[in-house]
């Protein structure tokens, strides 16, 4: 008779017992680990608004201090400002004491002294400026600079037969090429205005205001031509003192328009039927000559071309005679002031590049 066999607990082997344990804790891990991300998800949305708050504060008073830094920079400057004034109208205060002192002093002697001092002054200038009257009534044409003011210029005003040349080519119509391109497509009254042709017109009269009497001049206009403000006049020698006539060339000067390009060697060409030749040469310019002896099909001139074409037009100026340049400001054009440097030099005379409130 077989035995019978009895079940036992405590017959499981070691190995299923130990994986049982190790599932159990596994299975507590993921409980406690996922309730945990729960709470830290849970957390989260807040701890970041309130960070973002906290970014946005200190954004804000970054931004708040700079505005501090520089209202206080502004109260500094304005506060330097009122010192500076309280000082001057402190200084003006003591001055006016001290005139209303000396006017009370005591002594009368030293008034009247004063007074005789300033009488004296007076009459010296009084006496200066009706010799500067009597020598601007000699003038054929009076001009004043502005601010009543006239300039040592170095040129030389001499001579019988004077000529000015003045450029009306279109750079004379301001002194960067781009508003020369916006002002040449302007109407003609507007070209007339502009700034760089008006003061060349009054260059051209502090001239003519400078020539004695009893002496004769010419004036040409030239772009790629050159021409008298008086028509048929060409090769001819104006008299100064006809002053009627002087005042129709200065009136029909300031109708020319500024146009075209720059033609050195036509216009010292005209220049040459002149008989007898001139004694004094004025040259207006802006800078050297973009056409020459032949016309160029070229749209656009370099420096050094017109450095060569310049060379081949002064050749043709007469020997001996004083050439004057008055060389009016334009970019562009690197060459142009020692060309007309050492042409002043071989002819001796003059280079001059006047001041903005010149003439």
């Amino acid at each position: 008779m077989a035995r019978s066999r009895r079940f036992s607990t405590f017959s499981l082997s070691f190995l299923d017992i130990m994986s049982c344990g190790f599932g159990a804790v596994a299975l507590i891990f993921l409980i406690i680990k996922h309730d945990v991300d729960n709470q830290i998800e849970d957390k989260n949305p807040e701890l970041i608004a309130e960070v973002t708050l906290l970014e946005e504060e200190i954004k804000v008073g970054q931004e708040n201090l700079v505005r501090a830094k520089n209202t206080v920079s502004d109260v500094d400057q304005q506060l330097a400002e009122a010192r500076g004034l309280a000082r001057r109208i402190n200084e003006d205060i003591n001055a006016v004491r001290g005139s209303i002192e000396q006017l009370n002093s005591d002594d009368p002697n030293s008034a009247i002294q004063s007074l005789k001092d300033k009488l004296k002054e007076l009459e010296e200038e009084k006496k200066r400026i009706e010799e500067e009257a009597k020598q601007n009534a000699n003038n054929v044409r009076r001009f004043v600079g502005q601010g009543n003011r006239q300039y040592l210029t170095g040129l030389n005003l001499g001579g019988q037969r004077v000529l000015i040349l003045l450029d009306a080519s279109a750079s004379m119509l301001d002194e960067t090429l781009i508003n020369v391109i916006r002002r040449r497509n302007m109407d003609d009254a507007t070209k007339r205005q502009s700034a760089k042709w008006q003061r060349s017109l009054a260059i051209v009269e502090w001239l003519i205001a400078q020539l004695p009497e009893n002496g004769q001049y010419q004036i040409y206009a030239f772009n790629t031509d050159a021409s008298s403000p008086l028509l048929g006049t060409e090769g001819d020698w104006l008299n100064v003192g006809d002053k009627a006539q002087l005042e129709r060339a200065i009136d029909n000067l300031r109708q020319v328009v500024p146009k075209g390009g720059t033609n050195f060697y036509r216009t010292f060409s005209t220049a040459q039927l002149l008989n007898p030749t001139p004694d004094n040469i004025f040259l207006i310019t802006d800078g050297l000559p973009t056409q020459g002896r032949k016309a160029s099909r070229k749209n656009t001139v370099t420096g050094a071309e017109r450095l060569n074409l310049y060379n081949e037009s002064v050749e043709l100026l007469p020997r001996g005679i004083p050439v004057n340049t008055i060389l009016l400001p334009m970019e562009g054009d690197p060459f142009a002031s020692s060309a007309f440097w050492r042409l002043a030099q071989i002819s001796q005379g003059a280079f001059l590049t006047p001041s903005k409130d010149w003439p």
